[in-house]
């Protein structure tokens, strides 16, 4: 009987700051919530300065020796911080890689619809992957299999840079294809 995996989705991992008594340090250096620097002073007395002007003492920088601290709302902190994520997550664009797979012995009319495809990802940013696989006596002819993932490389009609040339893996013959700018 076979196994069966299931893969967690990776999570991102949120730092979390200590905050009032969670702090461990024994002193620490506090800045008020103008921004003003008040020097340093035991946590006990930074914690209870800032909860009587109604906000926390958060841990800003735990490695700076003493641990820096700002007398700030936790709770709006934690909220700007995780919206500041999600915008940068947002920002950063991920290339995906598709794959194109064609045969040695693949019809005229099967490698205009994977040209097409091709195309298609090209035109949307994405990089794509050429694949040939090479099945039984195909390995004999390499230098065709080689000819034949070229000539569907200048068969498409998008502008592409290639990010790896062609490469054999197990097999497989790949090429690696970026669109231009």
């Amino acid at each position: 009987m076979r196994k069966s995996y299931k893969f967690k989705k990776r999570q991102t991992v949120v730092k979390k700051f200590a905050y009032n008594w969670k702090i461990r340090s024994k002193d620490v250096v506090v800045i008020d919530s103008d921004g003003e620097q008040l020097g340093e002073m035991t946590t006990r007395d930074a914690i209870n300065m800032a909860q009587e002007k109604g906000f926390d003492l958060v841990e800003v920088q735990p490695t700076a020796t003493p641990p820096i601290c700002k007398v700030m709302n936790y709770g709006s902190f934690q909220y700007k911080r995780e919206k500041q994520l999600k915008k940068q997550k947002a920002q950063a664009k991920t290339l995906d890689v598709k794959s194109v797979r064609i045969s040695l012995k693949i019809g005229e009319h099967d490698k205009q619809t994977r040209i097409k495809q091709a195309n298609k990802f090209l035109e949307k940013g994405h990089k794509i992957k050429i694949e040939l696989i090479l099945r039984g006596r195909e390995f004999t002819h390499m230098d065709m299999a080689r000819k034949m993932v070229r000539d569907f490389k200048d068969e498409l009609s998008v502008n592409t840079q290639v990010e790896q040339d062609v490469t054999k893996q197990g097999n497989k013959l790949f090429i690696i294809l970026i669109p231009e700018k």
